[in-house]
């Protein structure tokens, strides 16, 4: 049985691994000059490989519940143990996300490369796949400009469009429409926001713990909270990246709100900055909130309420007082929109589950052709959840697609 698969990341890596686990020949055709190379820039280098708190509700899509069996059947405990059988020491951080112990991304990335050499499987890099079609006396042929090859079976883990400096591509998409398939419109996700700069622009390089409200006419489209990042263009940071989801996918107008003191009341708020006022009566409004905000981030705060930096403290009144307050926990961004996908981390959208089957990933429209990964419309959240469906889904296809069988029912577009 040969099985050829298209892109070596995490996906194609771990489908490569999985395939060759039930004898299969396996060639892993990776048109970069190395695999993984995506996989060494996650988690800011760190690669946050999964999460131990992982729910079906971290995933997205038009059918998010097409991920439920693969990632039941190669779940977060199954991955740990797989990693530690390859020879990967983990840690596990509260908040669940998985990292290796040496903090090194690289190190995923070399136990993975010297097991797939331990196994026998053929890795051809600088290999671009410029064509996918049935053979003539059954299987499929594989071709670059140079050349064909030939196999029984095709995965494809080409990824998506996201990060393209680090191997976001269409490919995967192209190729797999050349086969019959559709797709959903797709979408930069875990990403920085673009907003309207009169107050951001200044706080560049600026972090805050705050919590993030994203509004539309009223209606809330997504909460979070934990490390904001802002930038010359707007804002960024891991609780950003956790909505930018419902920004991507949304329509205007959209407003941000961010509490730069979320653990507070308003009132407890309003009593701090009483007790600044009178223990500081003299110093300029310019110092008022050192020590509770980054200094660069509290004169926003202060622009933004509508006041100066040079009346002295005691001039504020108690409507003053509750203005700021309320201009810390409720600082409103409108948004113009979402980075673009070299920006992001993820894609949103993708190939249409409803076309492959959720217990083998094979195609219902060709046998013996599997998709798996990113490419698919699969999106998880931000924390270990993306790579998490890479592995799962990664087993599942080469372990099926590496079997003889039956051809499946054929599969009617509804």
């Amino acid at each position: 049985m040969k099985v050829i698969i298209i892109g070596g990341g995490a996906a194609g890596m771990m489908a490569a691994l999985s395939a060759r686990e039930q004898g299969a020949e396996v060639t892993i055709l990776e048109r970069q000059a190395r695999v993984g190379k995506k996989l060494l820039a996650t988690g800011n280098g760190r690669c946050n490989l999964s999460n131990t708190k992982l729910t079906l509700k971290n995933y997205h899509g038009q059918d998010a519940k097409f991920a439920d069996f693969a990632l039941s059947n190669f779940d977060t405990e199954k991955t740990l143990e797989y990693f530690e059988n390859l020879g990967l020491i983990t840690t596990v951080e509260p908040s669940g996300k998985v990292y290796p112990l040496s903090d090194q991304a690289g190190s995923v990335v070399d136990v993975l490369r010297l097991a797939l050499e331990e196994a026998g499987v053929e890795v051809r890099t600088a290999f671009e796949v410029t064509g996918l079609r049935k053979g003539k006396k059954g299987g499929f042929q594989v071709s670059s400009k140079e050349e064909t090859l030939q196999a029984d079976s095709v995965i494809i883990c080409c990824g998506g469009m996201a990060g393209a400096k680090v191997g976001g591509t269409q490919s995967g998409y192209e190729l797999l429409k050349s086969m019959g398939h559709t797709m959903t419109k797709l979408f930069p996700v875990l990403v920085q926001i673009k907003t309207e700069a009169t107050y951001v622009k200044a706080l560049k390089g600026v972090r805050a713990d705050g919590a993030v409200l994203v509004e539309r006419n009223g209606k809330i489209l997504a909460e979070n909270a934990g490390e904001i990042q802002f930038t010359d263009f707007g804002v960024s940071g891991p609780a950003i990246f956790e909505i930018s989801r419902a920004i991507s996918t949304g329509k205007g107008p959209i407003t941000i709100h961010l509490n730069l003191l979320r653990n507070m009341n308003h009132e407890e708020v309003v009593t701090l900055l009483h007790n600044r006022k009178k223990t500081m009566p003299n110093q300029t409004l310019e110092n008022f909130l050192t020590g509770i905000l980054h200094n660069r981030l509290g004169r926003t705060i202060l622009r933004y309420a509508g006041f100066g930096f040079t009346d002295p403290i005691h001039t504020l009144k108690s409507s003053d007082i509750k203005r700021i307050a309320h201009a810390i926990q409720d600082f409103e961004i409108p948004v113009i929109g979402a980075m673009g996908f070299d920006a992001a981390q993820v894609t949103a959208g993708g190939i249409r589950t409803e076309e492959f089957n959720p217990k083998t990933m094979e195609s219902y429209l060709v046998p013996n052709l599997y998709a798996a990964g990113e490419v698919l419309d699969i999106d998880g959240d931000c924390g270990g959840y993306n790579l998490q469906w890479a592995w799962a889904s990664g087993y599942l296809a080469g372990k099926h697609a590496a079997q003889q069988k039956k051809s499946p029912t054929p599969y009617k577009k509804k």
